[in-house]
């Protein structure tokens, strides 16, 4: 079964390659050298430094495996799509029931950051405006009960 596709920007893409490149580079050998001075100093039972050294290499290699296999499926998105309708890559400015506005660059999940304006496409708010147009109201049903939001502009 094809793995589903990881959307990601230009520079999310870049961060997350660079981040695999420190963790094979830097953090790998590192770790390596925190086991092999760990088992010289005692019997690897009962050694604390050892433990907690073999518990960062798993992490390590786990997060590399989740690296290889998202920058393998990436798609990158464009960040200026055209402004037709929200789509990836879009910037979108919403105003709720209150009037109060907020603006969310629509990103794949792997580089959601709903603390910065980032949301994911998977989100409920994300999907629900995926394919709308300036002027649509939007309903959005979320864990915490439905709202609803009117799209006001779209860069």
């Amino acid at each position: 079964m094809p793995e589903k596709p990881v959307y990601l920007t230009p520079e999310g893409y870049e961060r997350l390659d660079q981040e695999l490149h420190d963790l094979r580079t830097v953090r790998r050998p590192a770790v390596a050298e925190r086991i092999r001075k760990a088992k010289e100093f005692t019997d690897t039972v009962d050694n604390a430094e050892y433990d907690d050294a073999k518990q960062d290499q798993a992490f390590i290699e786990g997060r590399i495996q989740d690296l290889e296999r998202m920058l393998a499926t990436a798609q990158i998105i464009d960040e200026h799509p055209a402004v037709d309708c929200v789509r990836l890559g879009s910037h979108v400015v919403v105003e709720d029931e209150n009037g109060e506005t907020q603006e969310y660059l629509i990103v794949g999940s792997a580089e959601a950051d709903p603390r910065h304006g980032r949301i994911s496409n998977e989100s409920p708010v994300g999907h629900a405006l995926l394919g709308r147009t300036v002027g649509d109201e939007v309903t959005i049903s979320a864990p915490g009960g439905s709202f609803t939001m009117r799209i006001t502009r779209l860069t």
